[in-house]
């Protein structure tokens, strides 16, 4: 699977953040999520999904189980199942994240 990116349609979350499902195959999905500055993806675990993510540009407050620290582009997390997770862009950013399995539920609302 060859994905551009310019083709495919951003979903959008609401009004300071949108996602585009960049790869998916067997059990894995990537997905770039771009927030304006301020928005925010609230705390949440996954009892079903390991989640690896990537700063691509900007910087994030991010909370991973009970760490929370400022990282920047180029740095990444990773939230294991059942760990609390959550961002806030501290300017306008780019995360990219990889789940396994693949979010089924994006799927859904993406279509």
């Amino acid at each position: 699977m060859i994905i551009d990116q310019n083709s495919v349609k951003p979903h959008i979350i609401n009004e300071t953040s949108s996602r585009k499902i960049l790869g998916m195959g067997g059990t894995l999905m990537m997905v770039e999520v771009t927030f304006s500055k301020g928005g925010i993806g609230e705390v949440h675990s996954h009892d079903a999904h390991e989640q690896v993510s990537y700063i691509v540009k900007g910087s994030f407050e991010v909370q991973v189980g009970e760490e929370t620290k400022i990282l920047k582009a180029g740095d990444s997390f990773y939230a294991g199942l059942n760990v609390p997770h959550g961002v806030k862009a501290l300017e306008d950013a780019i995360i990219l994240d990889v789940f396994t399995p693949f979010r089924e539920d994006f799927l859904e609302v993406d279509q």
